[in-house]
C-alpha cells in the first residue's frame, strides 16, 4: 500500500504517513510476533532467517565435503587400478628395441 500524503494546512505537503497495520493481521502474517513496524522483531526475523539460512549452508557443505572425500577414494581407487594394469600391460608385451618400428595394438574395440 503507497504511503499516504497529509496536506499542510496552508497547503503545502507536509510528511507522508504509512497506513496502519492492524496487529491481528500482523500476527497471522508473522506468526506470533509483534506487529512488522517494530525494528526490533523485523531485525529478530532478519537474524533468525540468516541463521537459518546459515545452517542450511552448513548442512550443504557437509554433504558436499562428504561427497568430495568418496569421489576421491574413488579416483584414488582408479587410479591404483589403472597403474596396475599399466604394469601387467608392460610385462606381458614384448620390449620393442630402439631399432624396430612399433607395432599398433588394440587393446579395446567398440561397437556402435
Amino acid at each position: 500500500m503507497p504511503p499516504v500524503s497529509l496536506p499542510h494546512p496552508q497547503g503545502e505537503m507536509m510528511c507522508e504517513v504509512m497506513p496502519t497495520i492492524s496487529e491481528d493481521t500482523a500476527l497471522s502474517q508473522r506468526g506470533s510476533q509483534s506487529s512488522a513496524s517494530d525494528p526490533d522483531s523485523h531485525f529478530e526475523q532478519l537474524m533468525v532467517n540468516m541463521l537459518d539460512e546459515r545452517d542450511r549452508l552448513l548442512d550443504t557443505l557437509r554433504e558436499t565435503q562428504e561427497s568430495l572425500g568418496l569421489t576421491q577414494q574413488h579416483l584414488e581407487d582408479v587410479i591404483y587400478d589403472r597403474d596396475s594394469l599399466q604394469r601387467q600391460l608392460s610385462s606381458a608385451l614384448p620390449q620393442v628395441g630402439a631399432s624396430q618400428k612399433p607395432r599398433p595394438v588394440c587393446l579395446f574395440t567398440y561397437k556402435l
